[in-house]
């Protein structure tokens, strides 16, 4: 299969009202422009009066009616919008939700599947040219999102004595959660005084982005897919910053343009989901048998997500073995 080309639709295309016996997701961001691929590709191969795929994006125009006779809902901004979303409504109105969160452990099984596709990574970006150095240390990290360090050359006598600016996507974002939960090795960090909060996750463009000092968490996936795979814009691009190294590794392989495996293997790691109601994910269904064929693992009747290997690396993801494999979550929290 070709690298995707740049030009899928956000939400479903202008004019379309998916029908209510298609498939319909809403959720993460960072995989919504595979999503958007995904659904033209796949329902490129629909026969008529067969299930199709749609994704609405995390932001756009609210509120949303996501496919005929559904109910009307705010359109669900990120991974614990969109699972709130499955957990309270029907496959009338959603089927799945993109997910950037690890499911949550609880005491008891629930009835929900998530289904891993693609592994992504999140590191720290600064302003290309400013105060901020090429790597710095989990610890360093620690303690600017904890105010204990406030600058530079706190960290390093030999830095310069500048204030740092840390600053943090919006409190919904995936990006945000992942990274302040591996820069505390595996308990999320609470943020200090000092942090500010608001920016767009995984876009570089807000303007309070541009300063010499700030740090800012960024997932690689999107911007390898921004910078390297021809589908950044003009709001979804890293603007000023570049990625930068944690403990020396870098996030980035040069070689490949590519999220570097070694990175991603670290706690700044992350598995990219889909998840479902466990009961539409197993039946017996049109529903159910569409479900599994396009999140599935690969088989003669499964698969068709894990079959194109190149449109996950080509929206600047990693491919995962596990693919389409299910996970039952013990939790029904993100």
């Amino acid at each position: 299969m070709a690298v995707p080309a740049p030009a899928a639709m956000a939400d479903p295309p202008t004019g379309v009202v998916p029908a209510a016996t298609d498939l319909v997701g809403v959720g993460a961001d960072t995989t919504q422009g595979f999503m958007n691929q995904t659904s033209d590709d796949y329902d490129a191969t629909v026969l008529p009066g067969q299930p199709r795929l749609y994704s609405w994006d995390a932001i756009g125009t609210s509120p949303i009616t996501t496919k005929a006779g559904a109910a009307v809902i705010t359109r669900p901004d990120g991974s614990l919008a969109g699972f709130n979303a499955l957990a309270l409504l029907t496959g009338s109105t959603v089927d799945y939700v993109r997910s950037a969160r690890q499911p949550a452990a609880g005491p008891n099984p629930q009835p929900y599947i998530f289904v891993p596709f693609a592994r992504d990574a999140v590191t720290w970006a600064a302003k290309a040219g400013g105060h901020a150095p090429a790597n710095l240390t989990p610890s360093q990290l620690n303690s600017i999102y904890q105010c204990t360090a406030t600058t530079w050359n706190q960290l390093d006598p030999s830095w310069i004595n500048a204030t740092i600016r840390p600053v943090l996507p919006q409190a919904n974002s995936d990006t945000r959660a992942a990274f302040l939960k591996a820069i505390g090795g595996g308990t999320p960090v609470t943020p200090g005084a000092c942090v500010t909060s608001g920016p767009r996750n995984d876009r570089g463009t807000d303007p309070l982005l541009n300063d010499d000092d700030v740090v800012f968490p960024y997932s690689v996936g999107a911007y390898v897919d921004q910078v390297y795979r021809g589908h950044g814009t003009a709001m979804d691009s890293p603007g000023p910053l570049t990625l930068r190294a944690v403990n020396g590794i870098a996030p980035v392989d040069s070689t490949t343009n590519s999220i570097n495996p070694a990175f991603a293997g670290t706690v700044h790691g992350r598995v990219l989901w889909h998840a479902f109601r466990t009961a539409d994910y197993t039946a017996t269904t049109a529903r159910g048998i569409a479900l599994r064929k396009i999140f599935g693992p690969v088989s003669a009747t499964t698969g068709w997500i894990c079959g194109h290997p190149a449109a996950i690396t080509g929206y600047g993801f990693l491919t995962t073995p596990n693919c389409g494999t299910t996970v039952y979550a013990t939790g029904i929290s993100l």
